[in-house]
């Protein structure tokens, strides 16, 4: 249930919406391959969306969550019953809104264990551990948002980054709610650690303690050990620990988790704090932790040599599938640039009194008002133009210093246009950053796909050269890249999961400015490679009249209900009682938690495709 709920953190109390009153939300429990359903309840004040964050979805672009893209948001009063389809995740994932700014606070972890019967590729833990890395702003951030709107500039910067939810005890009012891990001496333990922060890569490390990488993005690496990590908003990382220290009093007993804000971009304000919390050992004395330092907080080369490190673990279990032939090659410029300011009197407040835009291929995103998967299928016209294109509108040297780009090279153009992909396409897109404004790190996210990492580089991307450092024996199988400051990355899928799906930068004010495109991938001919019919209690969509199934196509089946019975993932508070079944678009009674089910999809049944002819 979306809910407020009064929280404080800093000194300061304020209502934050929250999943069932928690801060962060409830842990998702499941099994490779499971189904979970998930029943949504808007108590809250505002519209929203939720997003399972790397679940590919297979077909299901439906139940995906992004506002605007796959659906029109879950409005206050209303509840919408999402069905998360897993099928190769193995690992870390979360989920998030996907509205506005609300994923400040309502986010939560994905926990996807092996299949019964199978295990993990390396040592089972004694305990798993999730690590949520995060922000705080005293402010109401959707407030400050829509100030950022009006004005055109940048978002205020938080006031503190957070490990689950709390600063640490290096800040004020904030010793007593310090999130804290007790461990026992010669056991192993798997942090489940996640950023999902809106605003900052991050440095994370434990104080005493090296950490053996396993897996990102909820797919196995190839173990790696490292004094820290590095993490991008949007990406997950599995890493274990070993609780190796005694505890006879020779030592502490008590470690400090640090997680650091790493800015890519100085010149721009950012969050400079460090969050912390503690791993005390069973029985340690008291005294103060141990702390572990970090890189500087602009130590590009220490990101760039963690990210090198990543290898994907490519065993008879959890092959490796690179493809080596390549179907369609994209260059996709990212930038941040303004447009003009539409006030009149230049009262602006982005650079030269312009407004702040962000854009890709010089293409700065416009969201519709009418879901864009709904006019798709629907094949309703006016609501996107399918002509992104596969290169920038013109060359010149996109990692120049800013002081030598013209002004002109700030300006981008609106509009919503989206990249149509045959089923089955082999894509290679290369993420090219610009100095247009300030070259920085941009974590890219693709919705319902995984993609292999096969290169990245510093400087300009040369299409002669730089594929032959490829690596496609055992890239890193990710749904978030970082691209680095002034360089490039380069990534492939194949196009084999049709639907609608969104891409975009996971700095979420790059997104709000225009950093954002889609795929839509077409139907291919086989029964498993068509999308899946609109499943019934879908928000509608703003314009009454959008016809979402045309009248010469009956309605197909839907997807089948949960069925009863199965267990409840996240039981209800002591004292209260399941919701009552709701029709779509009626809320559940008040207090009444949300109810997650577990189910396996049917084995033999797959829901019949849409008769729809998709337009091209």
């Amino acid at each position: 249930m979306i809910k407020e709920a009064n929280y404080t953190r800093l000194c300061h109390e304020k209502a934050i919406l929250t999943v069932n009153g928690q801060f962060p939300g409830p842990t998702i429990f499941a099994r490779k391959g499971d189904v979970v359903v998930v029943n949504v309840y808007n108590q809250g004040n505002k519209n929203i969306t939720i997003h399972w964050h790397g679940v590919d979805q297979p077909r299901n672009s439906w139940y995906d969550g992004p506002e605007y893209i796959t659906q029109c948001p879950i409005q206050p009063g209303a509840n919408l019953t999402y069905t998360i389809i897993l099928s190769e995740e193995e690992g870390t994932l979360w989920w998030h809104a996907h509205s506005d700014y609300d994923r400040t606070t309502i986010h939560g972890a994905i926990v996807i264990h092996p299949k019964l019967g199978t295990t993990f590729p390396f040592k089972k833990p004694h305990k798993e551990i999730p690590v949520i890395l995060s922000e705080w702003w005293n402010a109401d951030v959707n407030l400050l948002l829509e100030e950022a709107r009006r004005t055109g500039g940048e978002v205020s910067i938080s006031d503190a980054n957070t490990i689950n939810g709390q600063p640490g005890d290096l800040f004020p009012c904030s010793r007593e709610g310090t999130f804290k891990a007790s461990v026992k001496s010669g056991k192993t333990y798997l942090l489940r650690i996640i950023n999902a922060g809106l605003a900052n890569d991050l440095f994370f490390g434990v104080a005493g303690h090296r950490l053996t990488v396993v897996g990102t993005d909820a797919r196995y690496t190839k173990p790696f050990t490292v004094d820290h990590i590095f993490i991008s908003p949007g990406q997950t990382v599995d890493a274990l620990l070993e609780a190796d220290r005694t505890t006879d009093g020779s030592s502490n007993g008590r470690y400090y988790m640090v997680a650091r804000t790493f800015a890519s971009n100085t010149n721009i304000g950012f969050n400079n704090s460090t969050a912390t919390a503690i791993l005390e050992y069973a029985d340690a004395r008291a005294g103060t932790p141990d702390f572990r330092n970090l890189p500087a907080i602009n130590d590009l080369n220490a990101s760039l040599e963690y990210t090198a490190l990543l290898r994907s673990l490519g065993s008879n279990d959890h092959p490796v599938d690179v493809p080596t032939h390549v179907d369609e090659h994209m260059l996709i410029t990212l930038a941040v640039n303004v447009v003009p300011c539409e006030m009149g009197n230049g009262t602006c407040e982005g650079p030269e009194r312009h407004r702040l835009a962000a854009s890709l291929n010089n293409i700065s995103f416009h969201l519709p008002s009418v879901d864009i998967l709904d006019a798709y299928y629907g094949a309703v016209r006016g609501v996107y133009e399918a002509d992104f294109p596969n290169k920038p509108p013109f060359a010149f040297n996109f990692t120049d210093d800013i002081s030598n780009l013209p002004t002109e090279r700030w300006f981008t153009k609106r509009g919503t246009k989206v990249k149509v992909l045959e089923y089955g396409t082999v894509v290679e897109v290369v993420f090219q950053d610009t100095a247009i404004l300030g070259a920085e790190n941009h974590p890219m996210h693709l919705h319902g796909f995984a993609f292999y990492v096969v290169g990245r580089g510093i400087g300009n991307f040369n299409e002669t050269t730089d594929p032959a450092a490829y690596n496609l024996i055992d890239p890193p199988f990710q749904n978030t890249v970082t691209v680095p400051k002034a360089g490039w990355a380069a990534i492939r899928f194949r196009a084999a999961n049709p639907g609608v799906w969104f891409m975009h930068c996971h700095f979420e004010r790059h997104s709000e400015w225009g950093m954002d495109t889609v795929f839509i991938v077409k139907d291919g001919k086989a029964l498993q490679s068509k999308m899946m019919r609109r499943p019934p209690g879908m928000p509608r969509s703003v314009r009454p009249s959008l016809p979402l199934v045309p009248a010469a196509v009956s309605r197909p089946p839907p997807l089948r209900p949960p069925l009863p019975g199965r267990r409840q993932l996240s039981p209800p508070p002591v004292g209260s009682s399941p919701p009552r079944p709701s029709r779509p678009g009626r809320p559940s009674p008040p207090g009444s938690p949300a109810v997650t089910r577990l189910r396996r999809p049917p084995p033999s049944r797959p829901p019949v495709p849409s008769p729809v002819a998709h337009p091209p």
